[in-house]
């Protein structure tokens, strides 16, 4: 892959698995709080004592109403179809630098589509790759939000209509790209990505 994280991060951008080494030190999950725990149990089980969610358990207040919230934004039924907030927010994440959430949602949207080659094109073309007329008007605009918020406009929303988005689909496009705006920034500043060998050392 050519595609390298802008930040002082070395890994590539990639749909492989990695791991996440927290720079804050987890809580102990043996250890935690009835409070602690009953916010890392609106995980799934397999995230629940991972380095990252446990960070986040230190605030386990903040962590309570983060899953709700973010289990609705990316999953609800109805609205943009799940693998297009994905293509939204693998956008987000690429352009934060974001490699580790770049690789999860990546990856998403490949098993989502059967499509991982339109992930690896754009970690090696750029965001400028080919791609249909929706996918486009999806991928700009989440560029756009992310780069330079202010400067999103009437015709922005104007122009995902035009590429067949309706008024649901847009404001989930918009959330998903919000939210990642602050999942990146958490997860670059609480620690950062290691290939999954070193995260099982």
């Amino acid at each position: 892959m050519t595609a390298r994280n802008s930040t002082a991060h070395t890994l590539d951008f990639t749909i492989d698995t990695l791991g996440w080494k927290a720079w804050i030190t987890p809580v102990d999950h043996d250890a935690a709080t009835p409070a602690q725990i009953k916010a890392l149990s609106g995980l799934p089980s397999k995230l629940r004592t991972i380095p990252y969610s446990l960070v986040l358990a230190h605030d386990p207040e903040a962590l309570a109403e983060r899953v709700p919230l973010f289990n609705t934004i990316m999953s609800a039924p109805g609205g943009l179809p799940v693998a297009e907030r994905e293509l939204a927010t693998l956008v987000e994440s690429v352009a934060n630098g974001c490699v580790y959430c770049a690789s999860v949602h990546g990856r998403r949207f490949a098993d989502l589509t059967g499509e991982p080659e339109i992930i690896q094109s754009i970690y090696d073309e750029g965001f400028d790759t080919p791609l249909s007329a929706r996918r486009r008007a999806i991928v700009d605009f989440a560029v756009k939000l992310s780069a330079t918020p202010p400067t999103v406009a009437a015709e922005d929303i104007a122009a995902l209509g035009e590429a067949g988005l309706d008024e649901l689909e847009i404001l989930d496009l918009i959330q998903a790209v919000a939210m990642f705006a602050w999942a990146n920034r958490l997860m670059l500043t609480l620690g950062e990505p290691v290939p999954a060998t070193a995260a099982a050392a």
